[in-house]
C-alpha cells in the first residue's frame, strides 16, 4: 500500500467549478479517480460555490479505478504528478493512459 507521503501530487487543477479547486491548485486531502470506457473522471468534484479542502494542502491521489491505466498498479496511482481538468467529463484526469 502506498504511504500518504508516496502519493503522487495534483501538479494543476483546471477546473474552476470545482469546491477544491483554489486558483488552480486542489485544496482536497486526497481524490478519487473513477470513470468507466476510458473515461478517467476525477471522482471528487464537487460543483459548488464554497470552497472545501485544507488551505495549506496541495492535493493527491488516493485511489485510481482505473484499473486499466498505465500509471496504475493494484488501484495505486504511480504517476509523478496528475492534472485535473476537462475532457469527456468536465473533471477527468489528464494523466490517464489507458494500458
Amino acid at each position: 500500500m502506498t504511504a500518504a507521503v508516496d502519493m503522487p501530487k495534483i501538479s494543476e487543477c483546471t477546473v474552476s467549478g470545482c469546491s477544491y479547486n483554489d486558483h488552480s491548485s486542489c485544496h482536497a486531502f486526497a481524490v478519487t479517480i473513477g470513470g468507466a470506457n476510458g473515461d478517467a473522471e476525477c471522482a471528487t468534484f464537487i460543483p459548488l460555490a464554497d470552497k472545501g479542502g485544507l488551505p495549506t494542502v496541495t492535493g493527491q491521489v488516493g485511489a485510481c479505478q482505473r484499473a486499466d491505466c498505465v500509471h496504475n498498479e493494484s488501484l495505486e496511482c504511480t504517476a509523478g504528478t496528475v492534472k485535473i481538468g476537462a475532457g469527456h467529463d468536465l473533471a477527468d484526469c489528464l494523466t490517464y493512459e489507458k494500458g
